[in-house]
């Protein structure tokens, strides 16, 4: 089948981004060219200068450290959209994989979460804080423990950019990696706007199914501005992110008593729990499993963008040590 004129540059262009986007640090035409070469692309150093001139031509790239490119915010966004057809489940394969790599362990207070990374400009920071208050206080969070990372620093893994701070809130994948080192495994479903009302959840009003999508449902509904996470936190009603997952059935009685050990060391995010076989906020559930609706970690960050604040976020981007977070109130 011939390709349009134009499509190998093209494709070439794109895989070099797709490698930067892999990358926590700027990377060089040499380091680049040799991870083509391991993904069965052979394209010389020349030939990625000249790709790399391109994308900075259409603000895909930009110089980071000695020789080096990082993306954009547009190079990101080019990566997700040109490799949607083959990301169709990178979500959900990405939550299983974070879920794996937690290390995390209640009882010790130590070990690996898995992190969302919101990137915030400084001069927009403290004015961002302010408006996460009344999440944080109302409990619609993961956890009150945070990361933060100055320009140039790695948070998860992602580097921040120049002029921004890089603000981190622990992923609900977490909770689903704690389980799973006691032997639970969590069926990843679906990310979601859920209505609640006096404090309750009610219903979700928009789902979208991680085996379908090559984006974060969490980033879609705060970029479409579907929620009203301040309203909910000061009123207890409103639209909140959530995300839906089961469970076996014979693993309930196991799964409370992790969310009380994890609710012990200031980390919550379990917001409702089934009975076997039965619907749960109107999702049906298999035979002999268990729905579990958690909420998502960008909530607070959700209530940020619904002040106004111009917030570019990564969810699921990486690991952090326990030790490195802090509370949200010492900020």
């Amino acid at each position: 089948m011939n390709q349009p004129v134009g499509a190998d540059a093209e494709n070439k262009l794109i895989a070099i981004l797709k490698v930067l986007s892999e990358s926590s640090e700027p990377l060089g035409s040499i380091q680049i060219a040799r991870r083509l070469a391991q993904d069965g692309v052979f394209l010389s150093e020349r030939g990625v200068r000249y790709h790399l001139k391109i994308a900075d031509m259409r603000g895909f790239t930009e110089p980071g450290g000695r020789d080096g490119r990082t993306l954009t915010p547009a190079g990101r966004q080019e990566v997700r959209e040109a490799l949607v057809p083959q990301q169709l489940g990178v979500v959900r394969d990405r939550l299983e994989l974070l879920a794996y790599l937690t290390t995390f362990d209640p009882v010790k207070r130590a070990g690996q979460l898995a992190i969302n990374t919101s990137i915030i400009g400084k001069n927009q920071y403290k004015k961002a804080l302010a408006a996460m208050k009344d999440a944080f206080r109302a409990g619609l969070r993961v956890s009150d423990f945070v990361a933060t990372a100055n320009e140039g620093e790695n948070l998860g893994a992602v580097v921040v950019p120049e002029g921004k701070i890089g603000f981190g809130t622990v992923c609900s994948a977490s909770i689903n990696g704690v389980l799973l080192k006691a032997g639970v495994p969590t069926e990843f479903r679906f990310g979601g706007v859920l209505e609640i009302k006096d404090k309750q959840p009610k219903r979700f009003v928009a789902l979208t199914e991680y085996a379908a999508t090559s984006t974060d449902p969490s980033e879609q509904f705060i970029q479409a501005k579907m929620t009203s996470v301040g309203q909910a936190a000061r009123t207890g009603s409103g639209k909140i992110l959530g995300v839906f997952r089961t469970i076996p059935a014979p693993a309930r009685e196991v799964v409370e008593e992790i969310a009380a050990r994890l609710l012990a060391v200031g980390i919550g995010g379990i917001y409702a729990l089934g009975n076997t076989s039965e619907s749960l906020c109107q999702i049906p559930v298999a035979l002999n499993r268990v729905g579990l609706i958690q909420l998502g970690g960008l909530n607070p960050v959700a209530a940020a963008v619904e002040a106004g604040i111009e917030i570019e976020n990564i969810a699921e981007s990486g690991m952090v040590d326990f030790d490195e977070l802090k509370s949200f109130w010492e900020l």
